[in-house]
């Protein structure tokens, strides 16, 4: 395996962040159109009144720019030591599927319960890519 296979989940997951990124400004503009909020709603953030569909692409752009930095710290670890294994790369692009899917229920029906279980499984995968990061790193003869 090419060792830049690492990095194809990593683009993928910055890819799908921008596009959560571009929802914010469709959800605001959509909600200033309708009059249901107006600019002095975002001076602070957003105020108590701004609508919850307004709130949640940008509460989903949080968590991707929260959690998922571990995951962009591992994927360039294993790029720069050489570790980028069939098993991290698969664990890598099952991280970004179970981001996706967790993004894809916050901005739909939103079940909290699906959208826990997402999260849940994404982070056990974020565990288990940093472990076999981690055996790699200190499996390595000293150069």
């Amino acid at each position: 395996m090419h060792k830049t296979a690492i990095l194809y989940p990593l683009f993928a997951l910055a890819l799908w962040t921008a596009l959560v990124l571009l929802q914010i400004p469709i959800a605001r503009f959509r909600a200033a159109a309708r009059r249901e909020v107006t600019a002095s709603d975002f001076k602070y953030g957003e105020s108590a009144t701004v609508p919850a569909y307004v709130c949640i692409p940008n509460r989903n752009y949080m968590n991707l720019l929260e959690v998922p930095v571990l995951f962009y710290v591992a994927c360039l670890l294993l790029y720069v030591t050489d570790g980028a294994s069939t098993t991290l790369v698969v664990l890598a692009w099952a991280y970004v599927a179970l981001r996706v899917l967790h993004s894809l229920i916050h901005l739909s029906y939103n079940h909290v319960y699906h959208r826990l279980m997402a999260f849940a499984a994404s982070n056990l995968v974020l565990i288990a890519l940093w472990l076999l990061a981690a055996v790699h790193v200190f499996t390595q003869a000293p150069a």
